[in-house]
């Protein structure tokens, strides 16, 4: 009950200035939190190649920060005195805008050959550490502030935690639809740092009202708390674990469908919209989705992930995408109601989020962290996705003395299902074709054991596992797979049914492949034959052969990629051919002959130069090269670095006088040639575009999008006449990248409105 005299002692007036002040103040700091996130990591991606796992990795920083931020304001208002914990986090504030505007530390200009995920975090705590925990400490802080000043809606001020995280909902949409096609990054960095500016005065003005409220008002506020009891260690370990999974979850369901389903750009933006918005909907004072909804949708939405994943990734695309982010928003929504639930009385608010930040940082820290380190596929998608069945309240079972013999049941079940995989027969092939049947039939009775029974969880939990587990005994990718993973992703090696290709994958993309064995099913003896894209009549075969010609000599030549390996046989005796590569893991998959024998038969002794090609490249002498090929963009996922107008300017001092630059922008999603094409000409060359269909996927030759440039039309020597190849002039409608800007919903929307 909120006390009369508290009401009669607060004008209408000034409760209203200290509500407005208070949601703008924790409005604006969440929206500089989340905005900060892309902001920063964009500017670091270049040091990283691009790789996703940069995002993942920031994602931990920034929970472990959070934590960090959550801790320190629960400790500060512990102290009686209003008026210290005000002073001490406004000087804090001041402190960290002296790091402002944002930047990268001096001395972190290039990474080390191993260890990338604890050089980033380094790297993050140096340059914007103090800005970051100077804002992850203002939501639990402002919100202890407000209680205590008295305002009739202190003693259940978590509304304001919903206020919170829609500026962090509108700062994640924002920044890819707005900020980044609009704003140059400095413009960007200014903006961000006079929103700071702006928040510091906000949060002086509400500690000024914290410091004149009565403190007879704050006092009757904390008189009807006083008989709330504390909450109890194992309430807070439930905190905690209630917060990692989904925490988890966020990460991993976006390594999921970026490795095995389509790593198409900006796809990170929906799960994290996604988790945003939980937190929105369950701490509303009235939720649009009430928490016995999602509880009851919760085994539904497990089992349905498990359909999905027996189902594969490579059906029908927008329902795998959306079946995914479906699935994870309501076992999010059923992990964060859980913990709106059980939220405890205002008195404790601090600790409560020290809590939620603890567990996020857990969760983060498990699939950002340790799982990549761990695992060679995305193992830590369905562990989570099973520890999910945890998070259910504790319930009395229905049919008891039946249900005590669940586990006996289950372990035989367990032993019928699994031991055919061991074999080999009929019964194997059997359970292998009907996979989906199967493994789906089980994780339906895991939600009829919550819905229809209201089973114990940890039973709930035993069957969702036995459900995963046959998903991954009986694989659906037809032949034989082998992952390789690493700080840059997830590749698969697929050996094709017969064992007649070996095809390198980066979720559904082909990054190279070769064959193994003819069609007669003997093996393929002799120098391997390039294809896929690389093949002697696709974009980039021909531009090798073109500038051979006209060179008329053996050519130098530099690679940026190297994948399966297959321009290692591009190469003729006499050449040289300098590699430049990011991943050591996949130099070390491509060199190994069980995999491919692109490398090991037509360069055996390569040792490609390891590291971020925009760095290590920028090292090679000026004017070396005849030809340089960038071949770093049939991934959905591309290094924007490399295609800036500051990367062509590097690749063309690198030419000899009359060299070439091949890029490689074969991409299902993003139109690239318009970008090449405009960084070409902002360097003074000219551009030819080639893109053909080569009618021949079924033998892995494919078509390629191709773009040349050189400063003169004799440099490309016979396809400047080539009715293959079109010389094309830069679009004027169209921005040119640079280091401080790029547009990648532009090149998105190209591509979709050319029906590409």
């Amino acid at each position: 009950m909120r006390s009369p005299d508290v009401l009669k002692d607060q004008p209408s007036s000034r409760n209203r200035l200290v509500l407005s002040l208070y949601t703008a103040a924790i409005f604006l700091s969440a929206l500089l939190l989340f905005s900060v996130q892309p902001l920063f990591t964009k500017m670091v991606l270049p040091r990283l190649g691009g790789s996703p796992a940069v995002w993942s990795v920031a994602m931990v920083f920034f929970q472990a920060l959070l934590l960090a931020g959550y801790s320190y304001a629960h400790f500060l208002m512990r102290i009686r005195n209003r008026v210290v914990p005000v002073a001490v986090h406004l000087l804090l504030l001041v402190v960290a805008a002296l790091m402002l505007p944002l930047s990268i530390a001096g001395g972190w200009g290039e990474p080390p050959t191993s260890g990338y995920a604890f050089w980033l975090l380094g790297l993050f705590a140096v340059s914007i550490g103090l800005p970051f925990f100077a804002l992850a400490a203002n939501n639990p802080l402002l919100q202890a502030w407000f209680v205590r000043t008295g305002h009739p809606a202190g003693p259940d001020p978590y509304f304001l935690y919903a206020s919170s995280n829609i500026g962090s909902f509108l700062a994640l949409l924002s920044y890819p639809v707005l900020l980044e096609p609009m704003f140059t990054l400095h413009r960007q960095d200014l903006m961000w740092t006079l929103g700071y500016g702006l928040l510091i005065l906000l949060i002086a003005a509400c500690g000024l009202l914290l410091l004149r409220s009565p403190p007879a008002a704050a006092a009757n506020i904390q008189i009807e708390q006083t008989e709330a009891a504390p909450p109890n260690w194992s309430l807070r370990a439930r905190w905690i674990f209630l917060a990692a999974v989904p925490s988890g979850l966020l990460i991993a369901v976006t390594a999921h469908i970026s490795t095995d389903v389509a790593a198409a750009p900006l796809l990170w933006v929906l799960p994290l919209s996604l988790y945003l918005l939980t937190w929105v909907l369950v701490f509303q004072s009235r939720p649009l989705l009430p928490h016995w909804l999602m509880l009851l949708l919760q085994p539904v939405a497990i089992a349905g992930v498990i359909i999905l994943l027996a189902f594969g990734g490579e059906q029908n695309l927008l329902l795998t995408l959306g079946g995914h982010q479906l699935c994870f928003f309501v076992i999010a929504m059923a992990c964060h109601g859980e913990l709106a639930r059980t939220r405890p009385a205002a008195k404790y608010l601090t600790g409560f989020y020290v809590a939620l930040s603890f567990g996020g940082m857990v969760g983060g820290l498990f699939a950002g962290l340790l799982a990549p380190f761990t695992f060679s596929w995305i193992a830590e998608y369905p562990i989570l996705i099973a520890a999910a069945a945890l998070c259910r309240p504790s319930a009395d079972e229905r049919l008891a003395p039946v249900m005590r013999w669940y586990w006996l049941v289950l372990a035989a079940l367990a032993v019928a299902l699994v031991a055919p995989s061991y074999t080999t027969g009929e019964v194997t092939t059997w359970f292998e074709d009907h996979r989906v049947w199967v493994a789906g039939a089980v994780g339906v009775l895991g939600a009829l054991l919550a819905l229809a029974l209201n089973a114990n969880r940890w039973k709930i939990f035993a069957t969702i596992a036995l459900a995963l587990a046959l998903i991954r005994v009986y694989p659906a990718d037809e032949g034989r797979v082998t992952t390789v993973r690493s700080f840059f992703g997830v590749h698969k090696i697929v050996v094709t049914p017969g064992g007649y290709f070996h095809v390198l994958m980066h979720g559904t993309t082909i990054h190279g492949a070769e064959r193994f064995l003819n069609n007669d099913g003997t093996p393929v003896t002799g120098r391997p034959e390039p294809i896929t894209y690389y093949h002697k009549d696709g974009g980039i075969g021909q531009a090798v052969s073109a500038i051979r010609e006209r060179k008329g000599a053996p050519l130098k030549v530099a690679a940026i990629g190297v994948g399966s390996g297959t321009l290692a046989c591009a190469a003729e005796p006499g050449e040289s051919w300098t590699f430049f590569e990011i991943d050591q893991s996949m130099v070390d998959a491509a060199s190994d002959p069980k995999n491919f024998r692109y490398i090991s038969s037509c360069m055996p002794g390569l040792k490609p130069v390891i590291g971020d090609a925009r760095l290590t490249f920028a090292k090679e002498p000026d004017g070396a090269y005849d030809l340089i090929i960038v071949d770093a963009y049939s991934s959905d996922a591309i290094p924007i670095h490399l295609a800036t107008e500051e990367a062509m300017k590097i690749y063309k001092d690198k030419l000899a006088p009359h060299g070439a630059v091949v890029m490689h922008v074969s991409n299902r999603h993003l139109d690239l040639e318009t970008v090449v094409v405009g960084i070409a000409d902002a360097n003074d060359l000219k551009s030819w575009v080639y893109n053909e269909d080569s009618g021949r996927d079924g033998d892995y030759i494919f078509s390629t999008d191709v773009v040349i440039s050189a400063r003169e039309d004799a440099d490309v020597g016979r396809l400047a006449s080539s009715k293959s190849w079109e010389q094309t002039e830069a679009d004027d409608r169209v921005r040119v990248w640079t280091d401080d800007y790029s547009n990648i919903l532009g090149a998105l929307y190209r591509r979709l409105r050319d029906g590409e």
